[in-house]
């Protein structure tokens, strides 16, 4: 039997302590998920880069970090906005699931309301290892580069992703 586990993120970008995270996790489940959530945004301050963009850069850095991609799903989810009914929206999706890795403390409440165990991650420098710190610096025009494994950065410049983080500092409006 599959012990399968689940992390959830938004991974605006993926970054360096995110790869850590999955490492740890698949130290001790079979089978990764990794939920790609707020799917449906992109092209704003907070969520810059499209889901399709972000699935690419997980699945680049985890072929970069030499993890087997066969032990690793990842799944798009678009948010529901009813907490009630976000585990069983997420299950529909992503099937079996033994074990949910999270520090969210309302994303553990909700699954272990649902009955799922639910064990914590530790976070790796986050002080640094944050996708708010590195927008930030794409914005401010730091080194955001050492804070991602190099393929998520090669993403970020193919699809001109700084230029249009630039353009989206003064245009963004979330309304739309």
């Amino acid at each position: 039997m599959t012990d399968v586990g689940l992390n959830i993120g938004r991974f605006q970008p993926f970054h360096l302590g995110h790869l850590e995270v999955v490492k740890l996790i698949l130290r001790k489940v079979d089978e990764l998920i990794i939920v790609v959530g707020s799917a449906q945004y992109s092209h704003t301050k907070s969520n810059p880069f499209t889901v399709g963009e972000r699935i690419r850069m997980i699945r680049e850095s985890l072929k970069e970090a030499k993890i087997n991609l066969d032990r690793v799903q990842i799944t798009p989810i678009t948010d529901v906005n009813v907490h009630g009914i976000w585990v069983h929206h997420i299950s529909l999706y992503v099937g079996k699931i033994d074990t949910v890795f999270s520090n969210d403390p309302l994303t553990s409440q909700l699954f272990n309301e649902a009955g799922f165990r639910v064990d914590s991650i530790p976070f790796f420098k986050r002080e640094v290892y944050s996708a708010t710190e590195i927008r930030n610096r794409i914005l401010t025009d730091q080194n955001w580069r050492e804070l991602v494994p190099k393929s998520v950065s090669n993403i970020i410049d193919s699809i001109k992703g700084v230029e249009r983080m630039m353009t989206l500092l003064h245009t963004d409006n979330p309304t739309i």
